[in-house]
């Protein structure tokens, strides 16, 4: 069976005419608790931060400092964009300790992608936005709707925890995250927090975490509705709208894609809908919840040497989490998240030969808290507790003898501290440590040690990062291979890093060093059984340029060199020394944006990727070819209620595979308008 887990879709790809810039960045769980605290708190870490985001409410003025990630110049806004000098402003991240701290003094390795890059780009999917960030690489098994995958640092991501608004929403058999069908639609912005975040986020943190967060309900009401149609029959409609009213404050959003691809039996259907909503009867109290569903339907072609011409693939999923966010002064928060999701995936006729159809079933609950005292300005002391119950089972009519439906049930309780010190103006310590404990392999310590240094003469920041992270054994790792007595996978990594900022602010350069060690890897014996037999190690350089030369251009590139190596022996799969299959060792990726007579958009965006091998199993790995690609989108405004736009993938019509023998769409043109009340 193809196991393919996947999240949903998040609402539509539009925005409100009121909601062109980014919202006031938001607390871990409560952006209006942490409005209302950036007045009030005069702290070095946390009073700066607020201070900072509330001097960033102004949509352009935000919109600024976004510049490397191409979000600067607005394709609707009526007015010209201010120069990085006008607006004066730091962005604000929340990803990297857990609560809001400004961009260029995080500890951690960070980038961030705006609402506006994805709208300026047309970018439908997490997937694709993640292309542009340094130490990512994406790989897809062929076309839209098919398994996505995400190595950060070069590791898999069953190795990487992925967030939505704070709940990991990683899932499935494998324990990963399948990026194929989780979009853009409703999202106000990504963070990508690069090495081991095990200690504030637990398990699958190993790598690194990716944190989405879907819009905020603020001001008058409005609705947006977008519909487009392109090459390959395809078709989208979507609905956003978002607004709040008296107490209540909301932002839901639906949408719907339909498309054949290239291939025969390659055809790709999802639905999704996305709701979040909030009561705030005081600024110190916020009682929400989200609710989401998501339905997709997949052909699944196989690979070009071995085509099937009628497997599908079902996938419905859907969550249910409320939360309660209180502040207790201005020193004492409390979060607390409750969620519950569901998955059932269907592989059938699953033409596997002797397989023959099988289903698999998921289900979770977990509780997070969190609490952020401040009994001084220079000390933060973050604690939390965390509980997760998966049930995860597959039924496999192939089975002659024993059990058909083989399950797994997992249990989790975790406890973590973390203090975050500022001795001084501009340098911060973070320190902290984690226990969880599992009811199958028992407990697991992690640590992590990090600060950040920023020189105010000269505009540099110095970074730099030391901690252990762990991945447990996936409920297939364990049912395929008939082993549930595995260990957790391990790391030890640490990076180093500068970030330079030049002509006032204009132009923003970063470098980081990067280096992991995995032990207790899961692979393969003789009798291809799963064990602990495994290690590995990665290294690079990741490296970043933003640019705003003039008003209404925006410039940005990345670059990786990775170094991704197998060092042990034991595991079958591949030789000792053989280079991690599917990782790319050099990526480059290059934008931009103008903004032509404050009406047209338009944008164009390439990617280069080289030096790839691919798995040959029990033997080396053998080559596979670079490629590069393309993209350019434009949008026009019609008027403030109308914007017409269109794009084109791979305008070159590049012939290449991200995965060898699943070939990735030649040029294709799409086109649509946006309606917004």
């Amino acid at each position: 069976m193809q196991n393919r887990p996947v999240w949903f879709v998040l609402g539509s790809t539009s925005v409100s005419d009121v909601g062109f810039g980014v919202a006031p960045k938001r607390s871990f769980f409560n952006p209006r608790i942490s409005e209302s605290r950036n007045t009030r708190e005069k702290s070095a870490i946390a009073g700066r931060a607020r201070q900072n985001a509330r001097r960033a409410r102004s949509p352009i003025q935000f919109a600024v400092i976004l510049a490397f990630l191409s979000t600067a110049c607005l394709a609707q806004q009526a007015s010209p964009t201010p120069s990085p000098s006008e607006a004066e402003v730091e962005q604000v991240v929340v990803t990297a300790t857990r609560f809001d701290i400004p961009l260029d003094q995080s500890p951690a390795s960070v980038s961030v992608i705006s609402s506006d890059d994805l709208r300026q780009k047309q970018i439908e999917r997490v997937g694709d936005a993640l292309r542009e960030v340094p130490g990512l690489s994406v790989v897809q098994t062929g076309t839209a709707g098919q398994l996505t995958s995400v190595f950060l640092r070069g590791l898999p991501s069953q190795d990487m925890q992925v967030l939505l608004n704070g709940i990991p929403i990683n899932q499935g058999l494998a324990g990963q995250f399948d990026f194929a069908n989780l979009t853009t639609d409703d999202i106000d912005r990504i963070e990508v927090v690069r090495g081991p975040q095990s200690t504030i986020y637990g398990p699958r943190a190993l790598a690194g975490v990716v944190q989405i967060f879907t819009k905020e309900g603020s001001g008058p009401a409005g609705i947006t509705l977008s519909a487009e149609g392109g090459s390959y029959d395809t078709f989208r409609e979507s609905l956003q709208s978002d607004g709040k009213i008296g107490e209540f404050d909301y932002s839901i959003g639906a949408s719907r894609l339909d498309t054949d691809n290239a291939r025969p039996n390659n055809n790709y259907r999802n639905t999704a809908g996305i709701a979040d909503t909030g009561w705030s009867p005081n600024e110190a109290l916020r009682i929400g919840g989200l609710f989401a569903y998501s339905l997709s339907d997949t052909g699944n072609p196989n690979t070009i040497f071995d085509p099937r011409p009628i497997d599908h693939f079902l996938t419905e999923k859907w969550l249910i989490a409320p939360h309660i966010d209180l502040r207790v002064g201005d020193w004492w928060e409390h979060k607390f998240i409750f969620d519950y999701d569901h998955e059932r995936q269907l592989n059938d006729p699953n033409q596997d030969g002797f397989v023959g159809p099988t289903r698999a079933l998921f289900e979770r609950t977990q509780i997070d808290y969190q609490n952020d005292l401040r009994p001084t300005s220079w000390l933060t002391l973050t604690s939390g507790f965390f509980y997760s119950r998966v049930d995860a089972g597959q039924e496999r009519p192939f089975v002659i003898f024993g059990p058909k439906f083989i399950s797994d049930h997992t249990e989790e309780i975790a406890g973590f501290l973390q203090a975050t010190l500022t001795p001084i103006d501009d340098l911060i310590f973070v320190a902290g440590g984690r226990f969880d404990h599992f009811n199958q392999f028992g407990g697991v310590w992690t640590y992590r040690f990090a600060g950040s240094y920023k020189i105010d003469k000269t505009n540099t920041t110095l970074h730099s990062s030391v901690a252990t992270g762990f991945s447990p054994p996936s409920s297939q790792d364990k049912i395929f291979g008939n082993n549930f007595g595995l260990k957790p996978e391990n790391d030890l990594g640490w990076d180093m890093g500068i970030e330079q900022r030049l002509w006032e602010n204009r132009v923003t350069v970063g470098l980081t060093y990067f280096h992991n060690d995995l032990s207790n890897v899961i692979g393969f014996n003789g009798l291809f059984q799963t064990l602990n037999l495994g290690a590995a190690e990665t290294q690079g350089l990741e490296a970043e340029l933003r640019a705003q030369p003039i008003e209404n251009l925006v410039f940005s590139t990345s670059y990786t060199y990775l170094d991704a190596q197998k060092t042990s022996s034991a595991d079958i799969s591949q030789p000792q020394g053989a280079r991690l299959p599917r990782r790319p060792r050099n990526e480059v990726y290059v934008s931009a944006s103008y903004l032509w007579y404050k009406k047209l958009r338009t944008t164009i965006e390439a990617k280069f990727v080289n030096a790839r091998e691919e798995l040959n199993f029990g033997g080396p790995n053998f080559d596979i070819e670079d490629y590069s690609f393309v993209n350019i989108a434009a949008e026009y405004e019609v008027n403030p209620h109308l914007s017409i736009f269109g794009r084109i993938d791979n305008l070159t019509n590049e012939h290449y595979s991200e995965v060898f023998g699943f070939p990735a769409l030649g040029r294709a043109a799409y086109g649509g308008v946006k309606v917004r009340f």
